[in-house]
């Protein structure tokens, strides 16, 4: 069983940045990929970046690439997201979430989630 606990949400304006964090329980991390996905309000959870065991393959959402950075620090058991250049349309709630590989954009693919963090950004 892994627990995961997001952290680093809040309320930022358009342009500005935040890092997530997430925090995993369990000695086997460096078994596991990491994915963060959110949810707007009515929408469905969208992918929006991962990361495998090692951190040498790294996927990207289209509406993120080139904004949002994932990495991992498997000594801490964390993984992060940093976003900047945000946008309103970045406004949604953000989970964190693992699985074993291989590395997957698929939300049904992912076993464990965090309870989610809230990013709002206003223009």
């Amino acid at each position: 069983q892994v627990q995961l606990v997001e952290s680093g949400g809040g309320l930022v304006q358009a342009g500005g940045s935040l890092r997530l964090s997430c925090a995993a329980s369990g000695r086997t991390f460096t078994s596991y990929d990491m994915g963060w996905f959110r949810q707007a309000p009515g929408k469905e959870r969208e992918f929006v970046a991962a990361i495998n065991w090692s951190g040498g393959n790294i996927y990207y959402g289209d509406s993120v690439r080139g904004r949002f950075t994932i990495s991992r620090d498997n000594g801490k058991n964390m993984v992060y997201l940093q976003m900047n250049s945000l946008e309103p349309e970045d406004t949604a709630v953000y989970y964190c979430a693992t699985r074993r590989g291989p590395l997957s954009t698929t939300v049904l693919q992912y076993t464990y989630w965090g309870q989610g963090t809230q990013v709002t950004v206003s223009s």
